[in-house]
């Protein structure tokens, strides 16, 4: 048979009772997670363009692109309320100004359909995703032709966005300029903007209609003039 092995000696009493004082020292508590209402503060506190309570719950640690009940960050918060130095502050601290909330609104995306011109400038130097879609599945640049927004369209047209892009209706932004515009002259300089940069001026939507059609149909006649000079025949 193997030799026994020798047993194990028990520290003296007076030894483990001083090891047992230690223990609790030793052991680290996690840290409690961010309530749901920290999150909340934040979002109000960028909504109302509050940059004191931004900075104390930032401070605190309350994380930055958390989300309220409908899905909305900090960022897009501000940017529903045009609060552009929440705006600011809170890009400069990190938010993600991609975050789509349950709508598919992103800040980027919300800044450039609603015309929030200082906003959507902060998105873009902070990283705007350009292929980003809403719900409709249309970039930044479409919503913007449709609501009139001259300089937000002259803005995105200085980067890289496909002036072509065609969205769940079967519509790129000169359609919807033309669809959804009054045929105006913030509508005629977002149209002449959009052909100047590559816009397809007889790419026809879903049911085969063009925008020189509908400009004809609209009684448009300066939009109608413009897509003529770019080539369009029908």
């Amino acid at each position: 048979m193997p030799p026994a092995l020798p047993r194990p000696v028990a520290p003296p009493a007076r030894g483990r009772r001083r090891a047992l004082r230690w223990l609790p020292l030793l052991a680290v508590a996690p840290l409690p997670p961010m309530s749901h209402a920290t999150t909340d503060a934040l979002v109000h506190a960028a909504a109302r363009g509050d940059l004191a309570a931004l900075r104390r719950l930032l401070d605190g640690g309350a994380p930055i692109d958390g989300r309220d009940a409908r899905g909305r960050t900090a960022l897009l918060a501000a940017t529903q309320a045009d609060q552009v130095a929440a705006a600011r502050l809170l890009v400069e601290r990190g938010a993600d100004v991609n975050a789509q909330d349950q709508q598919r609104d992103s800040p980027f995306l919300y800044a450039g359909a609603e015309g929030r011109l200082a906003i959507l400038r902060l998105c873009l130097a902070a990283g705007a995703d350009l292929r980003a879609t809403n719900r409709y599945g249309g970039t930044a640049l479409i919503p913007a032709a449709h609501h009139g927004h001259v300089e937000v369209v002259r803005e995105l047209l200085r980067t890289a966005i496909d002036v072509n892009h065609v969205n769940r209706l079967g519509w790129t932004a000169l359609l919807e300029a033309i669809l959804l515009g009054d045929g105006g002259p913030a509508h005629t300089e977002i149209v002449a903007l959009l052909l100047a940069h590559g816009a397809d001026p007889e790419r026809a939507d879903a049911q085969g209609v063009t925008p020189l059609a509908h400009a004809r149909q609209r009684g448009q006649a300066g939009i109608a003039a413009r897509l003529e000079a770019a080539g369009a025949r029908r």
